[in-house]
């Protein structure tokens, strides 16, 4: 009888491979990050644990037993999602483990726009002693969050400590702690003038994508900033480049981007009131030890059990 096979298609920390193992002791399972010694177990894995373009041909055109796959990533826009579906291969994501990561750099953001810590290390450099106009604090400030998941959750409970009145946006309008009052999408504009700062922490969907452009830019304070850790298309970025040259918004926090790597020849990079950070803001040294513990095994349980993965389990309608 043919072993169950599931690949592990990264280099994982031996001690989480072994705990797999004890899960499926009568599984055949394989962990490489090199998909070519992997070739022949990706033609005939149940259950793969990261989707990588490299292997996307092999998996889709010649592996006739996938049934679950678990990303590495929150976001699935990169996926082939319509031929996933087509094959009825159930799809976990990795939302969730980003939330404390992620949730510090959009602080570290906040902070470092409106005291002006990107100003003050470029004068460092220069050896220059300069005030540079610093009068922003958030203390008491309101923040909106747009996409109230894990993330923007714990994003709220830290704004609470600094004693930030919080407003949400969220597709079921469901209200939820640490968060004052909720909306839906289409209240976009009735939340963004009331916002000190606002927090984009969405998926990239079609609903999603180019939600931010001029008229909302307009919408909101001239001394409001903006932070994206979602996804770079949400914005429409020449529009924000405007907003940005006119002081429609005082700054802006950026950690993804339409085009990654962010081109040379981007203004984003010349602009003094913007921080950049290269798509890095859920990196995190606990990163592979939560996406095993906290999301695959609790559904791995499930699994074996006959039941669908249920933890971050993708809707393909919704396209998150």
């Amino acid at each position: 009888m043919t072993k169950r096979t599931l690949v592990i298609n990264l280099k994982l920390e031996e001690s989480l491979v072994r705990t797999i193992k004890q899960f499926l002791p009568d599984w055949n399972i394989v962990a490489a990050n090199d998909s070519v010694l992997l070739t022949d177990d990706l033609k005939q894995a149940e259950i793969i644990l990261h989707w990588s373009q490299k292997i996307e041909p092999l998996v889709l055109e010649e592996n006739k037993n996938l049934k679950w796959l678990q990303t590495w990533t929150a976001g699935i826009d990169s996926l082939p999602l319509p031929e996933l579906q087509q094959k009825g291969i159930y799809v976990t994501s990795a939302n969730g483990v980003h939330a404390y990561p992620i949730s510090e750099t959009i602080f570290a953001l906040i902070l470092g726009l409106t005291r002006k810590i990107h100003t003050y290390v470029r004068q460092q450099l220069e050896k220059k002693w300069y005030h540079a106009r610093l009068n922003l604090e958030i203390h008491h400030q309101t923040m909106g969050i747009i996409g109230v998941g894990a993330i923007g959750l714990e994003t709220a409970k830290i704004a609470k400590a600094f004693g930030m009145q919080v407003l949400g946006v969220r597709h079921s309008g469901k209200a939820t702690d640490y968060v004052d009052k909720m909306y839906k999408p289409d209240q976009l504009n009735v939340v963004l003038p009331q916002c000190d700062v606002v927090v984009i922490t969405l998926p990239l969907t079609k609903e999603t994508t180019y939600m931010f452009t001029k008229d909302q830019f307009k919408q909101m304070k001239d001394t409001a900033i903006l932070i994206n850790i979602g996804r770079g298309p949400i914005v429409k970025e020449d529009d924000l480049i405007q907003a940005l040259r006119q002081h429609e918004i005082a700054g802006a926090g950026l950690d993804v981007f339409t085009t990654e790597p962010l081109p040379e020849d981007s203004p984003f990079w010349e602009m003094e009131q913007v921080i950049i950070t290269p798509h890095t803001a859920g990196s995190t040294k606990h990163y592979d030890e939560r996406v095993i513990k906290d999301i695959f095994l609790p559904n791995l349980k499930r699994y074996l059990q006959g039941e669908v993965p249920h933890m971050n389990l993708v809707d393909y309608e919704k396209g998150y």
